[in-house]
């Protein structure tokens, strides 16, 4: 991978010209010095006689990856004169026009048809384009859609940390290009975020070894730009950062090629120790502690040292990844401390700072917690702000108008946190809000905000998310589902249809009121007899019936053998069966604990002879998929390092936020351990059924010995497994095994124990 010249451009090509970006064009030229005189694109393209035609090309090649064996049949044309997130489809068979006003809605009018006329899905993940016939079929007749809303936002601040933080560009690409299918037109840009900070802070007293120490391993940076840790995990190569600038440039142009806005993370005050004493005039206020870890101080945004360090981050950010019209920003985030600062001033200054750089760009917020504060929202032009709420549909009872004053707001959804590998969503609250939450007479809703903590899990809530901001009507759940299923899997199959219709009734049909997440499993967990969930902060109890999803599989099992070649049914059939495996952890746990109890050694043998039965099954069936795979996560982590010392390093990282997360402070007092767990092959055989079994030896040793168990210092045994840098099986040799079997197998396991508790 190429590397970065010290203060270049990224890439040659980092910025766009106008009219090729959906934000108005206000991308500058390379190298472009951060003024305030900067010319507004947008308001010189407005002054153009008429629309200019955008490039079509990136949407071609995006196509092509798409769509490799179909994407001759499609003529894509530039039509911007349709309005703001249009297109129209047409066409006969094997001849498809698609229209569109930037180059994604272009790639969304595709994914209209492949959804909605060819019965086929790419979805998030698994595909079924292996069923499309040769000759694509024809448009009945043609179809314009508008979207809703102007803002169709992804990606929460975690995603990176979460969904793997060491991806290649094309890992990234394919993400851009699926994102652009479901209609999203904003897209916020991690990867490389720390390079701006590190070479603008070289100038306010700080070396570069000093920095490289504070600036945490990329597995954790998300909640360093959220101002809640540094330095774990690192510290990080100058090279390593140089190399994740260039991938963050790229990501951020391949958006700009498509219209598409590169939301950058903007400067709000973070700063490293002792920056008030190296820089007179600075004011600093002491974050305290986050979940165990200190927290970097805040810079003061009224102090006039604020205004030239943002200067300075916003001109080293600019050479990296160009311009852009929206920028992420949260202060004060999940309880961070204003001590006397004067908040409106501070949230004043800090979209001053942004506008002197980048006029009239978007500042865009979390909405979570109390976030954002009144007295933010007072020192800000509401116009050039939009909240992203993360709690739309985890709570009853709400009113964003009157929670926010009416400041312009994107209805969210996070229904994954730390990357759980659990099944379902709050869909039908979707359903029920967005409609009416628009239509409401003062409605300030201008958009989704799409938000789990991971991405790659449930391709469903994915689809139907994004359908929210463009099928005009409301979405018949019901209906849609069962669409859903004759797509995914290529065409119409009565026990596809009836899978779906179990999981929309239990696991996708969850209630508002306290999670918008279901529950994960107890496989996953931390040994205890008691234990709920596996992760502090997930739901303690089953959100739906278990049996929907156990008949589910059943029906998957049976679904058409000419249907069950594709990617997306071999994911959705080791998906269902996991899940159904691990809600019997829930049923499982509680026998276990009786028969402990009861001090029944021989009912306590059997029964944790068959949670090691389930775990050998669950290691197995997800190892035969190629997103379970944990081989492929570490791998991508040592890719990344130039010596061993090096990967070893961030294989750490890459371990570490699976399992302790952090250190003790953290994973102990922080309850920070296993908050990331997920059901990965080898994650399943290396740490949780040896913990699971080194806990059950205790409880056995108990009952011979009328004694107390055996304490185990858990975090010793994790950060054990955390230091460790064995091999797991990766890349395309990496899944092993006959999906279809090992899920049988898990079936007719779940049928034999139910049948014996009987």
């Amino acid at each position: 991978m190429a590397l970065l010249g010290a203060g270049s451009p990224a890439l040659a090509g980092t910025t766009a010209t106008a009219g090729t970006s959906a934000t108005a064009g206000t991308s500058a030229t390379a190298g472009t010095p951060a003024t305030d005189t900067a010319v507004d694109a947008a308001a010189v393209r407005d002054r153009a006689p008429g629309p200019r035609a955008f490039d079509t090309g990136p949407a071609r090649e995006a196509l092509e990856r798409l769509l490799p064996h179909h994407a001759g049949q499609f003529t894509l044309v530039a039509d911007p004169a349709a309005g703001a997130d249009r297109f129209t489809v047409s066409g006969p068979a094997g001849a498809i026009t698609v229209r569109g006003s930037t180059g994604a809605t272009l790639l969304t009018g595709v994914g209209w048809y492949l959804q909605h006329v060819a019965g086929a899905d790419i979805g998030w993940p698994g595909d079924s384009i292996g069923m499309l016939p040769a000759r694509l079929p024809a448009v009945p007749a043609p179809v314009t859609r508008s979207a809703l809303v102007p803002h169709r936002y992804a990606l929460n601040d975690t995603d990176d940390g979460y969904s793997g933080a060491y991806r290649t560009f094309e890992q990234h690409q394919r993400q851009i290009d699926l994102l652009a299918l479901h209609g999203i037109n904003e897209v916020f840009v991690q990867a490389g975020a720390e390079y701006p900070y590190y070479r603008a802070l070289q100038g306010f007293g700080y070396s570069a070894a000093e920095l490289r120490e504070w600036i945490p391993g990329p597995g954790h940076q998300s909640w360093w730009l959220l101002q809640n840790l540094s330095g774990f995990g690192g510290p990080v190569s100058e090279r390593l950062m140089r190399e994740r600038a260039e991938v963050g440039g790229r990501i951020a142009e391949q958006l700009r090629g498509l219209g598409m806005t590169p939301v950058l993370p903007g400067y709000f005050g973070t700063v490293p120790p002792g920056f008030a004493a190296r820089n007179p005039g600075a004011k600093t206020v002491a974050q305290g502690d986050w979940a165990g870890f200190d927290r970097p101080d805040w810079l003061d945004p009224t102090s006039p040292v604020f205004a030239k360090l943002a200067r300075a981050y916003y001109a080293e950010q600019r050479a990296v990844f160009g311009d852009s019209a929206m920028y992420r920003m949260s202060p004060l985030h999940e309880g961070g401390k204003a001590g006397a600062v004067d908040v409106k001033a501070a949230a004043t200054a800090v979209q001053k700072a942004l506008h002197a750089a980048h006029p009239g760009a978007l500042w865009a917020v979390l909405g979570w917690q109390d976030s954002p504060k009144a007295e933010l929202l007072a020192g800000v032009d509401t116009s050039k702000l939009l909240i992203l709420d993360g709690l739309s549909d985890r709570y009853n009872r709400l009113d964003r108008e009157a929670r926010w004053g009416g400041v312009p707001y994107a209805m969210g959804t996070i229904y994954n946190f730390g990357g759980h590998t659990t099944i379902g969503a709050n869909t039908s609250v979707w359903i029920e809000r967005f409609g009416p939450w628009r239509a409401k007479s003062n409605s300030a809703l201008k958009g989704i905000a799409y938000l789990p903590e991971a991405t790659g899990t449930n391709p469903a809530a994915f689809d139907l998310f994004t359908d929210l901001a463009w099928e005009p009507g409301t979405i018949d759940q019901r209906k849609w589902f069962a669409d859903f299923a004759g797509r995914r899997y290529g065409r119409a199959d009565k026990e596809a249809a009836a899978a779906w219709e179990e999981l929309r009734t239990g696991p996708y049909s969850t209630s508002s009121g306290l999670w918008s997440e279901s529950q994960d499993s107890l496989f996953t967990a931390r040994p205890s007899l008691s234990a709920a969930g596996a992760a502090y902060w997930s739901p303690k109890s089953m959100r739906y019936p278990a049996d929907t999803v156990r008949r589910a599989l059943d029906h998957l099992l049976k679904v058409d053998p000419k249907l069950r070649g594709s990617s997306a049914y071999r994911f959705d059939l080791v998906d269902t069966a996991r899940q159904a495996l691990a809600n019997h952890s829930r049923v499982l746990l509680p026998k276990i604990k009786a028969a402990y109890e009861a001090k029944d050694l021989t009912r306590l043998r059997t029964l944790t002879a068959e949670w090691a039965d389930g775990e050998g099954r669950l290691d197995a069936l997800t190892g035969s998929d190629p997103n379970f795979l944990l081989g492929d996560w570490l791998a991508a982590a040592r890719s990344w390092g130039t010596d061993e010392a090096e990967q070893d390093r961030y294989e750490y990282d890459a371990r570490s936020i699976l399992s302790v997360w952090g250190r003790r402070s953290t994973s102990e007092g922080g309850f920070l351990h296993d908050y990331a767990n997920r059901e990965w092959s080898g994650l399943i055989g290396e740490l949780y059924a040896p913990r699971w079994a080194a806990y059950f030896e205790t409880l056995e040793e108990s009952l011979v010995r009328r004694a107390a168990p055996r304490e185990i210092d858990w975090h010793a045994y994790e950060e054990d497994w955390a230091r460790r840098t064995t091999r797991h099986p990766s890349g395309a040799n990496g899944p092993s095994g006959d999906p279809h079997a090992l899920a049988a197998g898990i079936a007719a396991a779940l049928k034999s124990w139910e049948g014996s508790a009987r």
